[in-house]
């Protein structure tokens, strides 16, 4: 995909560009508004990710520019901005989607992949890593062509893992994806442990490649290698 990264915190923008570019995006950014209207003006670009608060402007006028000239572009708002008035805003003005800072970037990228899964038109409904298969409009799982019986939390998990293959996922990262403020309520990751340990399982049962990795300390990586 060709990704425009419009944020003026320069860490943050190269740390984004630097993480995608990882799976062959092809990333350009700029850090205030101007920038980001003239860069629209001379190149279409398959995904906006956008900071409403610009040092020269707001940046709901970047949403208002692409609804006035009909652009396609998917946006997902990065903003440290929480209220309620700037997500309803943003998402009445075009915004696909809106994500809080600070933020994983493992959530950014699952993001990015559900939202363009919604808005092409021609997309193939399928998500295959090598001999699994996920029908994304059932939900439903086969390995080797046998189906799988998934809860709705292994499922979903599978998903973010294939999402983000070959990235090592922090336990925090994984459970505020999954389980969001329920997290909260739980003294340690016990409770992720079952989930993983029970995907595991249900997945080798049906191949013999074990591909979800334990990274000591850390989390997990979804893998081949």
């Amino acid at each position: 995909m060709k990704i425009l990264i419009i944020e003026d915190e320069q860490g943050l923008r190269e740390t984004i560009t630097a993480y995608l570019t990882e799976d062959n995006n092809i990333c350009e950014s700029c850090y205030d508004l101007q920038g980001a209207i003239a860069k629209l003006a001379f190149y279409t670009y398959d995904f906006v990710l956008l900071d409403i608060g610009l040092p020269d402007g707001d940046g709901f006028a970047v949403l208002n520019y692409l609804k006035d000239q009909t652009r396609s572009e998917a946006v997902i708002i990065i903003s440290a901005r929480n209220s309620l008035d700037d997500r309803i805003k943003g998402l009445n003005i075009g915004a696909d989607d809106y994500l809080i800072k600070p933020f994983h970037l493992a959530e950014l990228k699952a993001r990015i992949i559900a939202v363009f899964r919604r808005k092409s038109t021609n997309s193939n409904n399928s998500l295959v890593f090598n001999e699994i298969v996920i029908n994304l409009m059932g939900r439903s799982v086969e390995v080797n062509g046998s189906a799988i019986i998934l809860t709705r939390k292994e499922y979903d998990m599978l998903l973010y893992f294939i999402a983000n293959k070959g990235k090592v996922i922090a336990k925090t990262a994984l459970a505020e994806h999954l389980w969001g403020d329920e997290m909260d309520m739980h003294d340690n990751f016990d409770f992720i442990y079952s989930h993983i340990k029970n995907l595991r399982k249900k997945i080798l049962d049906l191949t013999s490649n074990d591909y979800l990795k334990s990274i000591y300390g850390i989390g997990y990586k979804f893998t081949d290698e």
